[in-house]
């Protein structure tokens, strides 16, 4: 079991207040989602991380916008169970591949997903999913890259999603629409657990 195969989407998180951090989780992990993506995009990411890890057992933490070797230090010190990156450039490759933890590189083009496979690596994220040629374009790498599966994130919906999770190279894939802001800033987390509910119910 690998982290593309634990939950059909993977909620991308962005924590703006970190006392948000344990019941948002909750939420997901009462709707079906285990698998948590927090980014590091504000100042609390690394302490939510550490919160979630330490007080939500069943979530499956993980880091996203991971981007320099310090980045990935600071995420396994924190807690993350997995690291996600936007590209997958040498240095990163290899400061991933040395902490011993589970990531997803990301990856746009057929020379980067080529490029990440000879390093050995099989499963990455697809980002900008949209904007990089989504559903047709997973399509067309699957004929000559077949070997590599994907977790698809940018611009995907629980309209679109059906659409990626059917083809064979996709596992999962990433969704910001499962956390909407207003939700988060009333503390409103019976509607993002039922938005991890249906998304859940994806693979059912």
């Amino acid at each position: 079991m690998t982290i593309l195969d634990l939950a059909p989407v993977v909620p991308v998180v962005v924590i703006d207040d970190v006392e948000t951090a344990v019941p948002l989780a909750r939420a997901l992990v009462a709707g079906g989602l285990p698998v948590i993506e927090v980014t590091l995009r504000t100042p609390c990411a690394l302490d939510a991380i550490g919160r979630i890890a330490a007080e939500v057992p069943d979530a499956v933490i993980g880091a996203g916008t991971v981007r320099s070797p310090a980045d990935v230090r600071a995420c396994v010190e924190a807690g993350a169970r997995f690291l996600v990156s936007p590209g997958g450039t040498p240095g990163l490759v290899d400061a991933m591949l040395d902490s011993g933890v589970p990531f997803l590189a990301g990856a746009a083009t057929a020379s980067e997903v080529m490029a990440l496979a000879e390093r050995g690596l099989t499963e990455l994220k697809f980002f900008p999913a949209g904007p990089a040629g989504g559903v047709a374009y997973l399509k067309a790498l699957a004929g000559p890259i077949p070997e590599v599966r994907f977790c698809p994130t940018g611009g995907i919906r629980l309209e679109t999603a059906p659409e990626y999770l059917a083809l064979p190279n996709v596992g999962c894939v990433g969704g910001t629409w499962l956390t909407p802001a207003d939700a988060l800033a009333s503390g409103d987390y019976a509607r993002i657990e039922k938005l991890a509910s249906e998304a859940a119910a994806l693979r059912s």
